[in-house]
């Protein structure tokens, strides 16, 4: 990337991903309420999604990824010193998630603060880190989003259980002498704060399924582009497009707006369904799992939702 040359650099170092065993096709779907693959799959573009046992929490699943993406970095957790957890889906605020999966890492007395801003999260929480590295505030930092939605959900509502999983992606950030992680495009429509809510503790997540779809459609694609301009990066150049796995109609059409032709488009939703905070990293994690990106190339990431909040920013592939 070629904005801010000579400044002190962050980097993402590794990715990790990781999927609870359970297995929802939507034919299991169908057998709870009025709905079938093929409506299924021509409204959200979701054909199976997997959802966590009772006994594993949003930590269970962090401490999956997180471990995965500590591995693949090479470093040791005593080599961490701060630890960021995007989720939403926390059983109990208190204590916070960061603090009890950096403890089961075995990272000693990191830094260690949550970030909730929905399924924009992680990309937050990536900016947060790259900006903690530069600044010199921290030198390796873990990353993780995690969803555990199935617990917020009404599985007998058609409009939330068809697209909403389980999950938890993971990054690792350090130091670099050139840039890895360009600049943070981020933002909010608070005004439209409640097309996605939990209305209290006892209340299922409800959402606004066509307000958020025009919303997405229409305001996301210019934030994706400035992304890249901020970054120096024209999307040509780019080999992979990761945006937040909503929905493959929503995906396809910021896709296409973005007029990015020779990236991969991640479509990870097909076979993990909407994992919120957790889809960006488990989406990426799976692509270099398959080959379809090598080290060094360039990757938008664009995460959006509840808030409503976005966030994009281009990575270097590590």
């Amino acid at each position: 990337m070629r904005i801010m040359r000579g400044a002190p650099g962050a980097k993402v170092l590794a990715f990790g991903g990781y999927q609870p065993a359970g297995i929802v096709t939507n034919d299991d779907l169908a057998k709870a309420m009025d709905t079938n693959d093929a409506w299924i799959q021509s409204r959200v573009g979701i054909k199976e999604r997997r959802v966590a046992g009772p006994e594993e929490s949003d930590v269970d699943l962090a401490v999956q990824a997180g471990g995965k993406a500590l591995a693949a970095s090479g470093l040791s957790a005593a080599e961490i010193d701060l630890v960021v957890v995007a989720t939403c889906t926390l059983e109990t605020q208190i204590p916070n998630a960061a603090a009890r999966v950096a403890h089961r890492l075995g990272v000693q007395a990191p830094g260690a603060f949550d970030v909730n801003a929905a399924c924009a999260g992680f990309c937050y929480a990536l900016a947060a880190a790259g900006d903690a590295v530069r600044a010199g505030s921290a030198t390796n930092v873990l990353v993780v989003g995690t969803e555990k939605l199935s617990q917020w959900i009404d599985w007998t509502d058609r409009a939330t259980a068809v697209i909403f999983a389980d999950g938890a992606g993971a990054a690792v950030v350090g130091p670099s002498e050139t840039p890895g992680i360009g600049p943070v495009v981020w933002g909010s429509a608070g005004d439209k704060s409640d097309a996605i809510i939990v209305k209290d503790r006892d209340s299922f997540l409800h959402q606004e399924g066509q307000a958020v779809f025009r919303w997405a459609t229409t305001a996301l694609h210019p934030v994706a582009k400035e992304a890249c301009d901020r970054a120096g990066v024209d999307p040509s150049e780019l080999a992979a497009f990761v945006p937040h796995q909503a929905n493959l109609r929503i995906i396809e059409t910021i896709a296409r707006k973005l007029g990015a032709e020779k990236a991969v488009i991640a479509k990870d939703i097909v076979l993990a369904g909407n994992t919120s905070a957790a889809s960006i990293p488990l989406a990426l994690s799976r692509m270099i799992e398959r080959g379809e990106v090598q080290s060094g190339d360039l990757a938008l990431l664009l995460g959006f939702g509840a808030g409503l909040t976005y966030a994009g920013q281009v990575v270097e592939i590590p």
